[in-house]
């Protein structure tokens, strides 16, 4: 597989964390499951705690959901052997699987965001070449690349689909579909609604990849559902599988991805990640400790290219290597110092804790920095400069620069009024705002897909419901996570990424 050397130029377009090659938690070690009885490389129905059981042909609707992510410290210096920290928002995707009654043989992938609507025959898909000698693989397996013989077999059905985007995205459902699934998996609708912008640097199609990772296995009965006093020796086996297809689905959308977004998808929080010596795998920190910290994300709404922007940073190294090392070493100094408060014991994410003031003058140094390497635009100093203006806040770019988003870490007890004319005159200049949570929860599963109304009755969250629902704030009011009592989310909640005694 081709590595990715400081200095040599990028074909990825979706984030900083693309620049650094194939960041893998999941070696071709077999995975084994204490809670199964079968033999390895038999995938029997591994069944979690609920309140109701379901046969294998009796599965009820349910629905999967995993977070974006942002870079908070490191982008660019982490091209060279530097080290950065990634973290997870709330900002979310969300997978609604709706089983079709029998007989029906029928897949259906329903993307409303991106105009995908598209059906499949189970029986006719290419059965016979993904079952041949060596080509399939079962749920405990990894996958270090995409296999061309099945990429060609598959390429029948995904042509017939308009569209690049598109066409990624069914690519990426139906390769997860054939190597988790089998001929006998049931029929079902896949409905995916996103509130995390598209394009933007956020994580989008990494938080897809998981959410697609986690319904199919937990669909085929070999993931167990997350509940109270599972091991977390167990929690850690479910998900490393969850991670270890959602990076074949990034492999089916990217080719090459770093695979931090979906580590970051999948457990939640943070990671900090280097990469000293690229002929051995990343350094990869799970920051299970990180806080959930309160942000507004403003996206510019200006394309850009992350292999143009890594460029602009390899010109300068070029004509100005002394100078231009040291900023980038600067960067590595700020990572490691934010890593190092956030890691001390005496860490205190209160509301005017002087470790969120030292943290938010860490984001603000590394934003200057940046600016000095180039890779900043006027869009996002206007924003920088409108938030400053406000006092709400430390404002940094996130992830390659040249457009995509700013985040800023808020200060604590900002006065409503003050927020929302920033909001306003954010608006007026064509920005968009997001307030949301940094750190929070990865992936987590609603079974059955049930929501709670006003007058608290419990009803079933149909196909309608979720594609009517209304922009960022309907999704959000009707199956997110953070709503309080009105759904019963469990997500998987310990993971040491680096332990490998789970394999």
């Amino acid at each position: 597989m081709a590595t990715l050397q400081p200095g040599n130029s990028l074909s990825v377009d979706t984030d900083m964390a693309t620049a650094v090659d194939s960041l893998r938690l999941h070696g071709g070690t077999k995975l084994t499951n204490p809670l199964t009885s079968s033999a390895p490389g038999v995938a029997s129905p591994v069944v979690g705690r609920s309140s109701r059981a379901y046969t294998m042909s009796e599965l009820p609707s349910f629905m999967v959901s995993a977070p974006g992510k942002v870079i908070v410290y490191g982008e660019h210096a982490v091209v060279y052997g530097k080290g950065a920290i990634a973290a997870a928002i709330s900002l979310r995707s969300y997978l609604l699987v709706t089983p079709y009654p029998k007989p029906s043989r029928t897949l259906t992938l329903r993307f409303s965001d991106i105009g995908l609507d598209h059906s499949w025959e189970i029986d006719v898909l290419p059965w016979k070449a993904f079952a041949a000698p060596g080509k399939k693989r079962y749920y405990f397996d990894s996958l270090e690349r995409l296999d061309p013989m099945l990429m060609k077999a598959l390429k029948p059905f995904i042509d017939v689909i308009p569209g690049k985007v598109l066409q990624a995205a069914a690519t990426s459902f139906l390769f997860l579909f054939m190597m988790i699934g089998n001929q006998h998996s049931p029929a079902a609708i896949y409905t995916m609604r996103s509130t995390i912008p598209i394009g933007a640097g956020l994580g989008s199609s990494a938080s897809i990849a998981v959410c697609l990772s986690a319904a199919l296995q937990l669909q085929g009965g070999t993931l167990a559902k997350p509940f109270k006093g599972m091991m977390p020796h167990e929690t850690q086996l479910q998900l490393k599988r969850i991670n270890n297809w959602a990076f074949v689905g990034e492999m089916c959308i990217h080719g090459n991805p770093s695979g931090v977004d979906n580590t970051v998808a999948t457990g939640g929080k943070a990671v900090f990640f280097k990469r000293d010596d690229y002929s051995q795998p990343p350094e990869v920190t799970h920051l299970a400790d990180f806080p959930e910290l309160p942000l507004l994300l403003v996206n510019t709404k200006q394309s850009r290219s992350t292999a143009e922007e890594v460029a602009k940073v390899r010109s300068l190294l070029e004509s100005h290597d002394g100078i231009t090392n040291l900023m980038l070493d600067t960067i590595d100094k700020i990572t490691t110092e934010a890593h190092s408060i956030i890691s001390s014991p005496d860490f205190s994410s209160a509301a005017g804790s002087p470790d969120i003031v030292r943290l938010g003058e860490l984001i603000r140094i590394n934003h200057g920095i940046l600016v000095s390497l180039g890779v900043s635009h006027p869009k996002l100093e206007r924003i920088r400069e409108l938030v400053d203006f406000a006092g709400i806040g430390w404002t940094k770019l996130t992830g390659a620069g040249g457009g995509g988003c700013s985040i800023t870490l808020l200060k604590p007890n900002l006065k409503p009024e003050v927020l929302q004319g920033l909001e306003q005159r954010l608006s007026d200049e064509g920005f968009e705002k997001y307030e949301t949570t940094l750190g929070g929860a990865g992936v987590g599963v609603l079974w059955p897909a049930t929501t709670v109304d006003e007058l608290g009755r419990e009803g079933e969250i149909t196909q309608d419901m979720f594609l009517e629902a209304d922009g960022v704030k309907g999704v959000e009011n009707l199956v997110g996570v953070s709503s309080g009592g009105k759904r019963k989310w469990r997500f998987w909640r310990e993971w040491v990424p680096e332990d490998d005694g789970g394999r």
